[in-house]
């Protein structure tokens, strides 16, 4: 079935309605998280993980990549919960196969880390995966039936927390930040599993902007610094305004109205700061044709090192046991789909299936989306505060292998965060293993 792309709401209202769906698209947003914090709040807490620690044991250096791999637009294969149920237990020396990585620096150069993992076994008891999962055959949910995505065009909203946390990847995806100069993302946006995609080479994140600076102290097109005009510059613009004000007032539609709408829009269209990745970091439980056959969407994940730090307020990681038992079992996410271009997309819905490593959802989502953070909000310990963190990766569309037959579904899936990738995903930030034992 053909499905029809979904119009941005603003591109079809004028623009004091598209105002006024904006600010109400926001209050839906405030309302579903409020009621989120209503109820057993004590029961609603961020859990108190001990977590493994992931050491580099060896790094070798490595031919640089080829970059010759094509961005994928989703995956196909993918192990799903009943097929996973088929696989024996990762052993130790399984886990540190998955956890050993590669690392490809801006220059091009590339390492392999292979890690040693120490206590395993003092981390608190991962839950098995349940699933209701039936073996009806699903259809497609990129979007399903009625769209319930939310555009957040405004700069007022999109550029405060948590919205400003998500970044747009040069390669098409998104990503969230998880310190000042460490980004989230999925691997598939940067390896196919064989090779780097052409755009890594040359990789760059976008944050979006506040607003323009132009006319406020800032630089101008022709590189004009703070209070310097252009001799009549000043008397054209109040001529301009002046005119555009009588024109509004007696009610004209002619050109002067089209070239003022456009200006507008042009003003409110988003715009980002872009920065060069310093390094990115892929685990080999992603790369395809080794020990990670079967289980490569589980280590769906990678982060960037930009080059500069982001004057952005960021959001942690976070480890829960169990979705579906949190309130609705509800997860959100923003990020750039590709049908709504240049604007920051909201969902949220509720998990209806999950592993140990994968979530299973249908949330409306569109290519672009892949590498969003998915993130939830639960109390600090000891404190009334409530906090948002990041639980997952969101993969985007997979074609899975439900019962290990070669029998294809589709679901919308997010890579869960377990104490053992929160360790490792610490250390990348961090450099440091000991920042990452408590989760």
């Amino acid at each position: 079935m053909q499905l029809r792309r979904a119009r941005p709401i603003c591109a079809m209202v004028p623009i004091p309605l598209c105002l006024l769906l904006s600010v109400t698209s926001l209050a839906v947003v405030v309302a579903v998280e409020a009621h989120e914090a209503t109820g057993r709040d004590d029961e609603y807490t961020w859990p108190q993980w001990k977590v493994p620690l992931v050491r580099n044991r060896r790094t070798v250096a490595l031919s640089s990549p080829g970059f010759t791999a094509k961005p994928q637009g989703e995956l196909n294969g993918t192990c799903g919960i009943e097929c996973q149920r088929r696989l024996p237990d990762p052993s130790l020396a399984d886990l540190e196969e998955f956890l050993s990585y590669e690392t490809v620096y801006e220059n091009g150069t590339r390492t392999l880390t292979s890690v040693s993992v120490q206590g395993l076994n003092e981390v608190n008891t991962w839950p098995a995966g349940n699933s209701s999962s039936s073996s009806k055959s699903r259809r497609r949910r990129e979007v399903y039936g009625t769209d319930t995505r939310f555009s957040i065009a405004d700069k007022q909203f999109s550029t405060k927390y948590p919205f400003s946390t998500s970044v747009k990847i040069s390669t098409g995806c998104s990503g969230v930040l998880l310190s000042p100069k460490h980004v989230l993302t999925a691997a598939h946006c940067i390896h196919d599993g064989q090779d780097y995609v052409s755009g890594a080479q040359k990789l760059r994140v976008g944050v979006l902007k506040e607003k323009s600076r132009r006319g406020k102290g800032g630089k101008g097109k022709r590189g004009r610094g703070k209070g310097k005009r252009r001799k009549g510059e000043d008397k054209e613009e109040k001529e301009k305004q002046e005119k555009d004000g009588e024109n509004e007032r007696k009610g004209r539609k002619g050109k002067d109205r089209k070239n003022r709408s456009r200006r507008s829009a042009e003003v409110e269209k988003p715009s980002f700061r872009w920065t060069r990745v310093k390094q990115t970091q892929v685990p080999k439980g992603w790369f395809k044709g080794g020990a990670s056959d079967g289980v490569a969407a589980d280590y769906d994940y990678a982060v960037l090192e930009l080059k500069k730090a982001q004057k952005v307020k960021h959001m942690d990681l976070g480890v829960i046991p169990s979705v579906k038992k949190l309130p609705a079992g509800r997860i959100h996410f923003s990020g750039f789909d590709d049908d709504r271009p240049g604007n920051l997309v909201y969902r949220f819905c509720s998990v209806s299936e999950e592993s140990k490593d994968l979530l299973y959802q249908y949330c409306d989502a569109k290519p672009g989306s892949s590498g969003s953070g998915v993130y939830i909000r639960l109390k600090e310990p000891g404190k009334k505060k409530w906090k948002r963190k990041i639980i997952g990766v969101f993969s985007g569309h997979q074609w899975v292998d439900v019962n290990g037959n070669g029998a294809q579904q589709d679901y919308n899936v997010a890579v869960r965060i377990t104490p053992l990738k929160y360790a490792q995903i610490c250390y990348w930030v961090h450099g440091d293993s000991s920042e990452c034992r408590d989760a």
